[in-house]
Order: C-alpha cells, then structure tokens, then sequence
C-alpha cells in the first residue's frame, strides 16, 4: 500500500520534538493528584473513622484502575466494584486513580475517578494523553509530517453489577458487571488530515465509538496454599484501534480478556493478565503495523485500606510504529 503524506514542516518544523517540561509536568501532576488525598487524609483506619466496606471477593483497597477508568487490574476490568460503601450506601465515596505505561517509544498517561451508586452501579471517567513524539520523527524521516506529537482520549463508563458473589446462598455464583463506555479521541483526525487522510486508508472511520463489556469474577479464599486467588473473564465488543488512542473503524469485533489475582499476603498480590486484540485497521507498515494482543503481570503493594500501588510488565505487541516488548508501567489508586 502507498503511503502518501503532506509534508507540514512550515507547521511543525523538521524533527520537531515534543518539550521535556510537558512530560515533566503531565507526569508530576498525575502524581500530585493522587498523591495529595493520601498525605491530607491517611488511612482510614488512622483517621479514627469506621472503615468501609471491603469490595466483594477481594481484600482491602482492590481492585484497582484500568488505563480506560474502570475497576480492575491495568487493562482487564473486574465484575468488583472499587470502593462500594457499606450495605445500603447510595452513593459510595470516589475512587482516582492513575497509571503510566511506556509502549516502546511512546509513552501512555492516565488520570481517572470512579464512584459507585447503590453498590451496584460504577461511573467512570478517564483521561489519556499519548505521547507519540518519536512517532512523528519516524514519519519525519519518510518525508511526511503526523502533525502533532499527542493524542488525547476521553473515556465515559457506565458498569452495572448484575449479580453479587455469592447470590441466592450460591457460594459457586461469581460476581458479574455489565458495562458501556463512550469514548472520544482528540487528535487522530487532524493526524488524518495531515497526513493526506492516511489513517483513513487503512479503515479509520471516525474519533469517537463505544464499546460494551461484560465480565465476571469469583474469589475463592483459600485455593492456593491457604490464601485467595480470584480469577476473572470477560467480553468486549469493540471498533477501537489501541483502545481508541488511533481512532476506531467501521468492523465491530467480539474479544475475550481475562485476569488471575494472588495474594501471598495481606500486603501484596500479583496479578496476570490477557487481552484479546482484533485489528480494526489495515496493515499500513511500516508506518502503521498490525495490532496485537497484550499480556501483563503486576505486582501491588496494599500501603493501607486506602491506597494500593503497583508495578507492570508488559507484552503489548505493535503500537504504532513501535514495538512494545517488553514495556514497563506504574500504577497508584486511592480510596477516599
């Protein structure tokens, strides 16, 4: 397939790059955002209040904000709904979140809050900023120009936990949720544009689509040498490139996804993941190569009731122009 780009160098300028001081300061202010609560507030113990309601199946703060802004590990969602409230609460108190994942030579940011009504239903919105710096210099060096060097993708979730763990006097009954979320990507369709509608050669559509999900999820307290394992599995139904980072196209695809959770101790679980991709788009390499399915093992420390913070590695295939093999993330979410 030919590539054909409009050369925007008066724009942009050649082998523009993005300023440092922008990385520096979107990074210090997803720290300082989630940061902040826990030095003001503590844990809740400490504070002398009662403390809340576990989630469902799982121990302490968990689980934890998916890079979409949902309950769940990094990628994978949970049928638990973080930070319920206690039996009859109508409105639980919000959860944020935040994660950073580094895809090759790009590099993923995310801020997200979540609250839960009648602990049953989760809203959700997350905030991801791409940064794809180098991307644009490799289009650079073919003559063209992406026009910028980010993307911004807003995610709106709404989940609704269909049926508790352990319903009905069932202890076998996982935990299912039922999810949709609307998604908005700023940035691809002027990359689109600038690049002499390249993107929309290769089965773009649009910057903005939906995505369903269901998923469920069961704890079982005692499986592994005396401690809790829960293991989740899930469905989604999707025309997202990258999550909708590179925009979506007009096939819809049905994936699978799945996660398993250990807790060694009370302070620490470890956590696997899978995520089926279906690519949406044509292979356009080298500039665009074809997408595939992503694959991370996390390991969490409980600081308390509140906080939870994890390290990532990751298998995520191609983004972009880039491999992402391995690729290394952070995560930190807070209860209030």
């Amino acid at each position: 397939m030919a590539f054909c780009m409009v050369n925007r160098d008066n724009v942009m300028g050649k082998g523009a790059k993005p300023m440092l001081s922008r990385r520096v300061v979107v990074f210090a202010a997803i720290v300082l955002a989630v940061s902040f609560p826990v030095m003001a507030q503590g844990s809740r113990m400490g504070s002398g209040a009662a403390p809340a309601a576990p989630s469902q199946g799982m121990q302490g703060p968990m689980p934890g904000m998916t890079i979409e802004g949902v309950s769940g590990g990094l990628f994978v969602p949970s049928a638990y709904l973080a930070n319920p409230g206690p039996q009859g609460a109508i409105c639980g108190m919000p959860t944020i979140g935040a994660n950073y994942v580094s895809l090759g030579s790009q590099n993923l940011y995310m801020v997200g809050i979540t609250d839960v009504l009648w602990r049953r239903i989760e809203l959700g919105y997350a905030f991801n900023y791409l940064d794809i710096g180098t991307y644009n210099d490799y289009v650079h060096k073919l003559g063209g120009d992406l026009g910028r060097d980010d993307i911004m993708l807003h995610h709106f979730n709404l989940r609704g936990q269909l049926i508790e763990e352990n319903s009905w006097g069932y202890t076998w009954m996982p935990a299912v949720t039922l999810g949709v979320s609307f998604k908005y990507n700023d940035g691809i369709r002027q990359i689109d544009h600038d690049t002499g509608g390249f993107f929309s050669s290769l089965d773009y559509d649009k910057r903005d689509g939906w995505e369903a999900t269901i998923h469920a999820s069961k704890t079982f307290p005692t499986l592994v040498f005396g401690r809790p394992i829960t293991f989740t599995s899930g469905l989604r139904t999707s025309n997202a490139a990258h999550i909708g980072l590179y925009g979506f196209g007009d096939d819809r695809s049905l994936t699978y996804e799945s996660s398993a959770t250990y807790m060694p101790t009370d302070k620490w679980a470890l956590s696997y993941e899978y995520r089926m991709k279906d690519d949406p788009y044509d292979n356009g390499a080298p500039v665009y190569g074809k997408e595939h399915s992503w694959y991370a093992l996390e390991a969490t420390y409980l600081v308390n009731d509140r906080l939870t913070l994890s390290g990532i590695i990751g298998s995520y295939g191609n983004i972009g122009n880039t491999q992402a093999d391995p690729a290394f993330g952070l995560q930190v979410k807070y209860e209030f």
